[in-house]
């Protein structure tokens, strides 16, 4: 089975997953945050997924970030659209600053980088979802 995460965005929003045996975290894909729940649902049905980890918008001092409202919100919204795969979350604090620099330093030419705004956006639920599964190592 498994893993999804989910960097919620007010207008888009980043999803990696990862490939079956949970080994490798891939990005998926960017979607408009208002056709999400409809995406995960349809994609819920056709391939097994664990569980959702959920990147949790802080402050670099730890207060609650602007977005972690609508984040919660939408959590909510999932749980019970979805309530038996469960839902975990993930300080996402400075993924944005680590996905902008892997694009840099990946080559993506200086046009797509410009035209293809969901990039940072799927590439931070890419990170978000690597370091939960080393977390999640560590820990066992």
């Amino acid at each position: 089975m498994r893993i999804l995460s989910i960097d919620y965005g007010k207008k888009r929003t980043g999803i990696a997953v990862t490939d079956p045996a949970q080994i490798i975290a891939n990005g998926l894909v960017t979607v408009d945050t208002h056709e999400l729940l409809r995406f995960l649902k349809e994609y819920t049905a056709k391939e097994s997924v664990e569980r959702f980890v959920i990147g949790l918008p802080t402050q670099p001092d730890g207060a609650p970030s602007e977005n972690q409202k609508r984040v919660l919100a939408f959590t909510e919204k999932l749980k019970k659209m979805l309530p038996e795969i469960p839902v975990d979350f993930y300080d996402e604090r400075f993924t944005s600053v680590l996905a902008n620099r892997a694009i840099l330093e990946s080559g993506i030419g200086k046009k797509r980088r410009q035209t293809d705004k969901g990039l940072v956006d799927e590439i931070s639920a890419c990170i978000i979802l690597q370091n939960y599964m080393e977390n999640r190592k560590l820990l066992s």
